[in-house]
């Protein structure tokens, strides 16, 4: 939850905007301004994006201030432009772009000052919720920018932390129970969360199996190997038969026993059928998740990696399952869909316009989220066919048939 004090607002931003620039830090203005893929944005995009929305919220709705740029915001607003035509658009950047960060982030703070954070009439201060939204929101895009980072050749990280991929593994089963009955599903009505994370509502779920642990490059290896299915993102052939994968310019082999990552929903999906299981729905997936402990886990970015499967074991979850929270984003079998009695706050266009069939949810985080930002009721989403995410998968089956 969000420090309540003025004092700790301003810290909580100047954090978020430290990672943001500690991971461009390495980056030139060329490098900043490329359109490196149609799916993802310019990284100057993303920065202006962060500014702007910072200033819409902080600064323009809560402080009532006119904008620094005029109607540039139009520029920046997420739905009306594809991340395809992001590249084109007359953004700002390199020095203008530096500027206008911290412009806004002065202004915020000046606003800042002037308001009353246990205003109980505001929604948008109650428990800090618009503070608590901008901090996460600017983490969010850190994530995004490290899956472009990904792609550029030579990226040497400013920091790191190489401890998540020396955790030790624990043994374990292949598969764990999950009981049956009633569970809890969704984000309590204290504390900050999404508005598609309530409200909390019971669901009756079957006991289902899931298994331990996330599924391991080896086992996708096979599964690849097997069945002519398409290799994970960034991987290829070595020219001896094998696999190395390539990312920020850098080759080497998957290593067999760390979390795959980079699989669409689709490959997912195929996946687990091959295995003789099924996806979870997101329902089970947060079922199995009560207990796990996102202090003790591979996540805060600074690893650049994955730690291996069956790792963390002295946090696992109640069911027994590890790695319930980081390291890879896990696909379900669910559509992105409102909770009953959903209602969109604080726009619509956060969640709503994204409910339907066309998008699946993933949970659980990766090692490229932030910390504060994953919780067990934490919704993401994304198209089936999207691989670029930090993305892997765990299988279920039902508990109605033989034992794993």
């Amino acid at each position: 939850m969000i420090a309540s004090t003025k004092e700790g607002i301003a810290t909580r931003l100047a954090e978020a905007r430290a990672r943001t620039l500690l991971l461009l830090e390495p980056l030139d203005d060329e490098q900043l301004n490329r359109v490196y893929s149609p799916i993802l944005s310019p990284l100057a995009w993303d920065l202006g994006h962060i500014a702007n929305f910072e200033e819409l919220w902080l600064v323009q709705t809560i402080g009532g201030r006119e904008p620094l740029h005029g109607d540039i915001g139009r520029f920046y607003d997420a739905i009306e432009n594809p991340r395809k035509t992001r590249g084109e658009l007359p953004i700002l950047r390199d020095a203008e772009l530096r500027s206008y960060l911290e412009q806004v982030r002065e202004r915020t703070l000046e606003v800042l000052d002037e308001i009353e954070l246990d205003d109980s009439d505001a929604p948008l201060l109650r428990d800090g919720f618009a503070y608590e939204m901008l901090i996460a929101h600017e983490h969010q895009h850190n994530e995004t920018m490290l899956q472009l980072l990904q792609m550029v050749e030579h990226y040497e990280p400013a920091s790191g932390d190489p401890d998540p991929a020396a955790e030790p593994v624990a043994d374990g089963p292949e598969m764990v129970l999950v009981e049956g009955g009633e569970h809890e599903i969704g984000a309590a009505n204290a504390g900050f969360a999404y508005d598609n994370e309530r409200p909390r509502h019971t669901v009756a779920l079957d006991p289902f199996w899931i298994d331990r642990r996330p599924v391991t490059n080896a086992e996708y290896t096979r599964f690849v190997e097997e069945t002519g299915a398409e290799a994970p993102m960034y991987w290829e052939r070595d020219g001896d038969g094998g696999w190395i994968r390539t990312v920020m310019g850098r080759s080497e082999p998957p290593a067999p026993e760390h979390p795959v990552v980079h699989v669409s929903w689709d490959e997912a999906d195929a996946f687990a059928r091959w295995a003789g299981k099924r996806l979870p729905s997101e329902h089970e997936w947060e079922a199995a998740c009560a207990g796990a402990d996102r202090e003790r886990a591979n996540l805060d970015q600074l690893a650049f990696g994955t730690a291996p499967g069956g790792a963390y074991a002295d946090a696992a979850a109640d069911c027994g399952a590890v790695q319930m929270l980081g390291d890879v984003w896990e696909w379900t079998a669910s559509d992105f869909q409102a909770h009953p009695g959903f209602e969109p706050f604080p726009y619509p266009e956060y969640s709503q316009v994204f409910f339907g069939e066309q998008y699946k949810v993933l949970r659980g985080g990766a090692w490229a989220t932030r910390r504060n930002v994953i919780r067990s009721s934490f919704r993401n989403w994304d198209l089936p066919e999207r691989r670029q995410i930090f993305a892997g998968l765990r299988c279920a089956k039902d508990a109605s048939g033989p034992d794993p």
